[in-house]
């Protein structure tokens, strides 16, 4: 692995997001952590540096634009390049269609779509650019029409499905030609917050696709969707 790349991960402080920001660095990536709260973030970050991985935590709300403006400043104030991207912070509320309430709809839109998408914007040209880029959009099976949407959980389902129309759209908006690449990931039933207890998979299982996908060679595929390594459909 070339030490020389950066990733960045939202909602890195924990479950999945700390998996792939431990397994980048001990590729021996530079890791900058998005966390809403720095705090946790900088606590999380520290089993990263005990072992010598090299990581900087980065106070990133997806919801708010300014947070995400002020991020992608402070890291081009230092000069950082953002090699990879991973937009995993995510939000998972209960309900049916007719169930759901608008904040909930809300949430889920400006989390799990709005926010990858204005990363994608602040992140990607800056690849296109320099010639090289991933970008791993952590969704789920829950929001695969040929799989079969989670009526129980309309709003994350439905944003999800848009995650995986934005990854196929900003596939096909890349310039031939450039090492840029752009996928989507399921990572399974995972033991997190998220997850629940009686979840089968650990983080770093579930992170593992998504580490695959950051690293990809030359030859890699774009605008597709994985679980375990494997296709699935959209």
């Amino acid at each position: 692995m070339d030490s020389s790349r950066t990733a960045l991960v939202t909602g890195g402080n924990r479950g999945i997001g700390l998996a792939l920001c431990e397994g980048l660095a001990d590729r021996g990536m530079t890791v900058v952590m998005g966390s809403r709260n720095k705090t946790r973030g900088e606590g999380a970050a520290a089993s990263i540096r005990g072992r010598g991985g090299s990581v900087r935590v980065e106070q990133l709300d997806v919801i708010e634009t300014a947070s995400i403006r002020a991020c992608k400043e402070r890291l081009e104030a230092d000069d950082v390049t953002v090699d990879v991207l991973i937009n995993n912070a995510g939000v998972y509320p209960e309900g049916d269609v007719l169930e759901t309430t608008l904040d909930q709809l809300d949430q889920s839109w400006t989390v799990n779509t709005r926010g990858p998408w204005l990363l994608v914007k602040a992140f990607v040209p800056g690849m296109i650019e320099q010639g090289y880029g991933r970008v791993v959009n952590v969704s789920s099976g829950s929001g695969s029409f040929g799989e079969g949407l989670d009526s129980g959980h309309a709003a994350y389902a439905a944003s999800k499905a848009s995650l995986n129309a934005l990854t196929m759209a900003l596939d096909d908006t890349l310039p031939a030609g450039t090492d840029v690449k752009v996928n989507a990931m399921c990572p399974g039933w995972v033991h997190t917050r998220m997850g629940g207890d009686e979840a089968p998979r650990t983080p770093a299982e579930g992170a593992d696709t998504g580490l695959w996908l950051a690293t990809l060679p030359a030859d890699g595929p774009s605008g597709e969707f994985f679980r375990d390594r494997e296709p699935i459909p959209w």
